[in-house]
């Protein structure tokens, strides 16, 4: 997940409803999150894009919860720096902070080829700031913690290790919106372009949406509620590798805190495979 000004971005609002799900989907993989599935899930601990918080394991301080048929992540004020077990692409480890929060990806548990991706969330009280909650996907064979696999070794973001962003919010752009992209590899590490395939939507984050991404044919096609809203030509192609989803909150920059805690809500994420010869 890549940092971004949405200064350069169109925001777009469009009028949505739920759509039926269409003939040709099969679901192979769900998370109801009536429990946490740790062969579904794990934590995933790292020190990216400058972020001010602190991820940490197993929901401590209250950054990871399931009940009532959801789950929240959260970014907590905890009153006073802590020690950080977070470390960057360049061994550096993260400052202490008073700020944690919680990631999780489904690396080396539930990693899928093409097809279709969707999750069911809210953010409540959006646009604070430094809020920077997201749902996205990233290549298997990526190169950063947890490393579980020999074939774990591409870089950001070339092909093996690409990345898109189902559903991020950046709080710069105020309340009630988010951004949906792919992030064009430049074809080394960490030459990514994240922002010519980017389009930010106007949505109230405080009720639930289904935030989707599908391939279709050479396609990416972004659903909001089920209605298509923005569609890169020819980018499916490019991000050929099986991929795994990533839920995490994060805290960017280093404004107060107003309250002791944020939270992103999900009700449930699936993916789908295509079960007939319709083009994919």
């Amino acid at each position: 997940m890549t940092v971004h000004l949405y200064a350069f971005a169109t925001l777009i609002t469009i009028g949505v409803q739920a759509a039926e799900e269409p003939a040709g989907w099969e679901v192979d993989f769900i998370d109801n999150f009536d429990t946490f599935n740790h062969e579904h899930w794990q934590d995933q601990l790292l020190w990216v894009n400058d972020e001010d918080q602190c991820y940490v394991r197993e929901g401590q301080f209250g950054t990871r919860e399931v009940s009532d048929g959801t789950l929240k992540l959260r970014v907590v004020d905890i009153g006073e720096p802590r020690v950080c077990f977070n470390w960057d692409k360049r061994g550096i480890q993260h400052p202490p902070t008073q700020y944690v929060a919680g990631r999780i990806a489904s690396k080396n548990r539930k990693e899928f080829t093409r097809g279709r991706w969707t999750a069911r969330l809210r953010v409540r009280n959006s646009g604070q700031p430094g809020m920077f909650p997201a749902w996205w996907l990233l290549g298997a064979f990526n190169n950063e913690p947890p490393i579980e696999e020999l074939n774990e070794k591409v870089c950001w973001p070339v092909t093996g290790s690409g990345e898109i962003d189902v559903f991020e919010h950046h709080s710069d752009g105020g309340p009630d919106h988010f951004a949906a992209r792919a992030i064009k590899s430049l074809g080394y590490c960490g030459g990514g372009d994240w922002q010519s395939d980017m389009l930010v939507l106007a949505a109230d984050l405080n009720e639930y949406h289904e935030y989707a991404v599908e391939w279709s044919g050479d396609d990416l096609l972004f659903r909001l509620d089920g209605e298509e809203v923005y569609r890169l030509s020819g980018e499916g192609a490019k991000i050929p590798e099986p991929m795994f989803a990533i839920l995490n909150f994060a805290k960017i920059n280093a404004s107060p805190m107003s309250v002791k805690q944020w939270e992103m809500e999900v009700d449930w994420l699936r993916h789908e495979r295509r079960v007939d010869s319709a083009p994919q």
